[in-house]
């Protein structure tokens, strides 16, 4: 009996003053997630994510001001099969911010556009729930564009 392979990240919910999401895509998929990353050894999920960040964006977040929202499980976006833990962390993220590293395009999407596009499963069972109210609103959490 094969185990089934887990990936662990950390990653941002970061929501700008319209309620638009911050999300990434990477280099060779199609699914909007949010930014984020696997830790390096011997690293905390906060400095995972602020070294990701600083990576994937350009951003400079110091991991003390990252609020920690929770740790969620769901499925891996791009890894078939693959179950993904995430520890999500709150912050702003004043921009600018480019895509880098493996990251191909970087948006801020508000939730009444995510039916017109395949978000990442963290995104669509979990973070939805954890956005301001205002942002939620004209959304159902059910999102049929949602990747598999």
């Amino acid at each position: 009996m094969t185990e089934a392979a887990v990936i662990r990240v950390s990653a941002v919910l970061a929501v700008d003053d319209a309620g638009r999401l911050l999300l990434v895509r990477k280099r060779g998929t199609s699914v909007w997630m949010q930014p984020g990353g696997k830790p390096e050894p011997g690293e905390t999920a906060a400095e995972t994510l602020a070294r990701e960040l600083h990576e994937e964006l350009g951003a400079h977040v110091d991991p003390a001001a990252l609020e920690p929202l929770g740790t969620f499980t769901t499925a891996a976006a791009n890894e078939a099969g693959t179950t993904l833990i995430a520890d999500v962390f709150r912050t702003e993220l004043p921009g600018p911010l480019a895509a880098a590293a493996e990251i191909d395009a970087v948006t801020w999407m508000h939730p009444r556009e995510f039916p017109q596009h395949r978000l990442a499963p963290l995104i669509t069972e979990h973070m939805l729930a954890l956005l301001p109210a205002p942002a939620r609103r004209g959304t159902d959490g059910d999102n049929p564009a949602s990747a598999p």
